[in-house]
């Protein structure tokens, strides 16, 4: 009897156990299933931002095209290098609003992200400064490059006329970090798509009626950018939305730059290391024989691997990057609000959630660019050599593409928990010491040209994807909460005592 009541209890308690493992199973699911939906309703809008700010200098440079060569070739250096020199230095320096922001709102320290807010704001107009001095002497640099001294001359007027737009710039990029960090991604959406419904005949009419050529296109960009900081700071100043999280500006914001300083330099050299990768292939890309046709399909390809939305050239494939983008901002508003909140679990799954759905994407992509490899050359010209080429690296590109849609997430990770300086240090192993000096060897000593500097981008962006994902896999989650939710509460208090 004795015997039958241990094996009863026995069988009882396995039932029991069963049931509650079923129970943890279903809970489990429930919460990736929505946090899927989180996600989703952080990505879908941030694609679309992207996308729209994307198109301000895609509707510039085509307005500028039908003006002819000189001033297209013009305009597409000076998007290019006011990008490299400006654009991209404040993108990087405000992903550290991601980790302060982020975290704070998780932490239910509202204010605080009206202070970090404005701290940036400070930080990024002050880091103009030096930027502007370039951009007025565009035309010396690029004469020292070997540039022609017509182009050069164009493109300084252009660049100097965009120094509105970069001062702009320097309040946008704060705000939209503010904005997605309280996942309030929606008023960003329609302020991006009103902008962009302004800025075409804006542009149209400075350009071709008023004929301020180069110029008129670069003043419609300032003045679009403009619009779109006017807007998001009226909603801002009057959304209930944002009642809870909106401070005045006061000295507080002042002492709290050095807080933002340390998390802004290491995220705008982690940001710039790899736009700045992908500029220096193009650059060696014109060194290859027959550097025409290599330089025409490396730079409709590269545009896959440029961040952050503010690209130059006329390609369809520049908005794939907008995609993995927006998983990203996800991956780094989940991660930096539950990280802030003391939720590690929910953290952890909020990255494999945004993993998964940048797989998908991966697996969409890849696979009809490589169903259409064939004929997608004829998107970007009728020369069937080039056409040829495409259809060959096409496979490349696939790869390329999976490992931009990981490494978008896990660099999202990375900014929401406050690992910029580890980001930086994996961009510059994976880019510097792996991928362009692999891309050099096999371009020019080993004869596979375009597509040896290829495999050296793939081989740099594999190396950064699978750090990223190492370290995002071993992460103490439960160690990185405590200890995230501990220094936004011990910064908070120290400024406050300051």
């Amino acid at each position: 009897m004795h015997v039958r009541d241990q094996l009863i209890y026995k069988n009882m308690t396995t039932m029991r156990e069963v049931e509650e493992s079923s129970d943890q199973e279903k809970i489990r699911w429930g919460g990736f299933v929505e946090e899927l939906r989180k996600a989703g309703r952080i990505a879908g809008p941030m694609v679309a931002v992207s996308m729209f700010q994307y198109l301000l200098q895609v509707v510039s440079v085509v307005m500028v095209g039908h003006l002819g060569q000189l001033a297209l070739s013009s305009v597409a250096i000076a998007t290019s290098l006011t990008n490299v020199t400006g654009f991209s230095l404040l993108s990087g320096m405000a992903g550290g609003l991601e980790t302060l922001c982020g975290q704070a709102y998780g932490a239910q320290q509202y204010k605080k992200l009206g202070l970090h807010t404005h701290s940036a704001i400070i930080s990024l107009i002050l880091a103009c400064l030096p930027i502007c001095i370039l951009w007025f002497f565009m035309d010396k640099l690029l004469l020292l490059i070997g540039q022609d001294p017509i182009i050069s001359h164009e493109a300084r007027n252009y660049s100097i006329c965009l120094i509105p737009a970069l001062f702009a710039s320097a309040i946008l990029k704060p705000l939209t970090r503010y904005l997605q960090t309280q996942s309030l991604t929606l008023p960003m959406l329609f302020s991006s798509f009103f902008v962009l419904c302004f800025h075409i005949p804006v542009c149209w009419t400075l350009v071709y009626k008023l004929q301020l050529g180069n110029s008129g296109a670069a003043v419609a960009f300032s003045l679009s950018t403009w619009l779109n900081v006017i807007l998001l700071g009226l909603y801002v100043m009057y959304s209930s939305a944002c009642e809870r999280t909106r401070s005045p500006l006061s000295n507080e914001a002042f002492l709290a730059i050095g807080l933002f300083f340390r998390l802004a330099v290491p995220s705008a050299v982690m940001v710039c290391l790899k736009w700045w990768s992908m500029e220096l292939i193009i650059l060696l890309s014109g060194l290859l024989p027959n550097p025409k046709l290599e330089t025409s399909v490396l730079s409709i390809w590269l545009e896959f691997q440029l961040l952050y939305i503010w690209f130059y050239s006329l390609t369809i494939s520049t908005l794939h990057f907008t995609i993995p983008y927006g998983f990203g901002a996800a991956a780094s508003t989940r991660v930096s609000n539950e990280m802030g909140a003391g939720n590690p679990h929910v953290a952890r799954v909020a990255v494999w959630a945004a993993t998964f759905l940048a797989a998908i994407e991966a697996v969409i992509v890849s696979t009809t660019l490589f169903c259409v490899r064939h004929v997608l050359g004829y998107a970007y010209s009728n020369d069937k050599q080039v056409v040829h080429y495409i259809s060959v690296m096409v496979p490349l590109i696939c790869l390329s593409v999976t490992m931009d849609s990981f490494q978008a997430v896990f660099s999202g990770v990375a900014r929401g928990c406050g690992w910029q300086h580890i980001g930086a240090y994996i961009n510059l192993g994976a880019f510097y010491l792996v991928g362009l000096p692999l891309g050099a060897l096999l371009g020019f000593e080993s004869h596979l040209r375009g597509k040896g500097l290829w495999i050296g981008i793939i081989a740099g962006s594999f190396v950064q994807s699978s750090l990223l994902f190492l370290i995002t896999t071993f992460t103490n989650w439960k160690k990185q909460a405590t200890e995230a939710r501990e220094k936004i509460l011990d910064k908070s208090s120290s400024v406050l005592n300051n």
